[in-house]
């Protein structure tokens, strides 16, 4: 049976400013009903595989397991790597983890980030792909490609084998354009999709022959686990010392055994947000308007609005992506520089690169709805039968005035019920803590005032979530 390993990992940086570090763009919703995430889960509905295992790093775990109860789509675990060591590494704490579980099964290796428009065609693919693995071979799917891309890398064919795949000839890194121009006619090459299908055990066996180093330090990761609740905690220290490399480096590229099975299924990597126009349904002036969007004489451009009203007037070729906090407006060929300008931010050391004003937490949500010196404003979002941790402030105090739903609040040595239009106020130093008992989300403002309102000014006695 298929054991899917779906790689969660991400900067954040391709798709701002609407993906941001700490919510990168595999769980927005940017094509369809669903996010990235949890499409990459519901299209192996037309597989015979197991609940999928995720890999994540700690900062996403629980957007990965909201998103995942949110769709109810079951998992096979969250494993959680305490640094980014590349795809060669993570994939292998999956491999040692299903075999430590008592089966050998087939990965098939997806990344969490990628649009498949017809799922029906991947999962041919993916079967056809499984005779291959059942030998032992390590599969690597390409895409037939549709027009000369400069932007991915290549997989050169060799022999056909069984009629439903190839030996391998090369892999070749992201061309020129008249150099993939002649990759596109002679027919010979596809994209490197980064989808892979293989045994467990073949996987180790090749990584340890190829990348000794890779292998022992995962083995030594995975030797000492810990689990909590939905996630698999690796030994850090021995993670911490595993190289850092790609499967298509430390394996694909060194193995005797890689075969390469087509694919055409309408794939993109969303790689950019000229990218995500081409792969939309577009209007009759081949524009992409997504939110409360006005057009006039505007043509071929993606108009992304998340809360506000969004004009655009006589521009052709743009790309405008607006959200609570931040406006991106640029020539659609240059969207590949928006990397640019997430380095500058990080230079700046501006939080709009790594997170929304709107930010998820294991209980809920808050938007910091205002700020100034010494006040900061939030509007808190608890999810029913959520709590956050018990805590206490060293510089702030806070105020609290309940707008919808029941507050169960602890207030130093004092428990009470806040409902609608009633409020508390916690002195700095107070211990106190925050609960849902209701059956609906609870809404309420939030103003902190005080000498130092950063996120870290937070001492954490219990958590429920594993955070204290």
């Amino acid at each position: 049976m298929i054991l899917p390993i779906i790689m969660a990992g991400g900067s954040g940086s391709r798709l701002w400013p609407l993906s941001r570090q700490q919510f990168p763009k595999q769980f927005l919703t940017l094509h369809g009903e669903s996010s990235m995430l949890q499409a990459t889960a519901l299209r192996l509905s037309g597989l015979d595989h197991q609940a999928p295992m995720v890999i994540c790093n700690e900062e996403h775990r629980f957007a990965v397991a909201e998103q995942f109860r949110a769709n109810k789509i079951a998992n096979s675990g969250i494993i959680l790597e305490p640094v980014g060591r590349n795809t060669a590494p993570a994939i292998a704490l999956a491999a040692f983890k299903a075999l430590q579980e008592g089966s050998d099964p087939m990965l098939l290796v997806l990344a969490a980030d990628h649009v498949i428009q017809d799922e029906v065609s991947f999962c041919q693919s993916v079967n056809l792909a499984s005779e291959h693995a059942n030998t032992g071979k390590l599969v690597t799917f390409g895409i037939v490609p549709t027009a000369p891309e400069t932007g991915y890398g290549y997989i050169k064919r060799g022999e056909l084998i069984n009629d439903t795949g190839f030996t391998v000839a090369d892999f070749v890194e992201k061309p020129d354009l008249a150099t993939a121009e002649n990759y596109l006619e002679s027919g010979n090459y596809y994209w490197n999709s980064g989808m892979f299908l293989f045994k467990a055990s073949r996987y180790l066996d090749e990584l340890k022959s190829h990348q000794p180093d890779i292998y022992h330090a995962c083995e030594r990761a995975m030797a000492d686990i810990q689990s909590d609740v939905d996630f698999v905690r690796v030994n850090k220290a021995a993670f911490e010392l595993c190289p850092d490399d790609s499967i298509d480096y430390a394996v694909m590229e060194k193995t005797a055994q890689a075969v390469v099975v087509p694919m055409d299924c309408g794939w993109s990597d969303v790689g950019s947000w000229s990218a995500l126009w081409e792969i939309e349904n577009k209007d009759a002036s081949g524009n992409v308007c997504r939110g409360d969007v006005i057009s006039i004489d505007t043509s071929n451009s993606y108009i992304n609005a998340q809360e506000k009203l969004v004009a655009v007037i006589g521009l052709a070729d743009v790309v405008v992506v607006e959200t609570k906090d931040a406006i991106l407006v640029s020539k659609k060929s240059d969207v590949q520089k928006v990397k640019d300008i997430v380095n500058q931010l990080k230079t700046e050391d501006r939080s709009e690169f790594k997170s929304h004003r709107e930010v998820y937490r294991p209980w809920g949500k808050y938007d910091s709805v205002d700020s100034g010196e010494r006040f900061q404003v939030k509007r808190i979002t608890v999810k029913p039968g959520a709590k956050l941790s018990v805590q206490m402030h060293h510089h702030r105090a806070e105020h609290w005035v309940v707008v919808s739903g029941t507050a169960k609040v602890t207030n130093g040595d004092k428990t009470i019920l806040l409902t609608e239009n009633q409020s508390t106020y916690i002195p700095i130093g107070v211990i106190h803590a925050l609960e849902n008992p209701g059956k609906v989300e609870l809404e309420l403002i939030e103003v902190q005032s005080g000498s130092y309102l950063g996120e870290d000014d937070i001492v954490r006695f219990e958590d429920k979530y594993g955070r204290a």
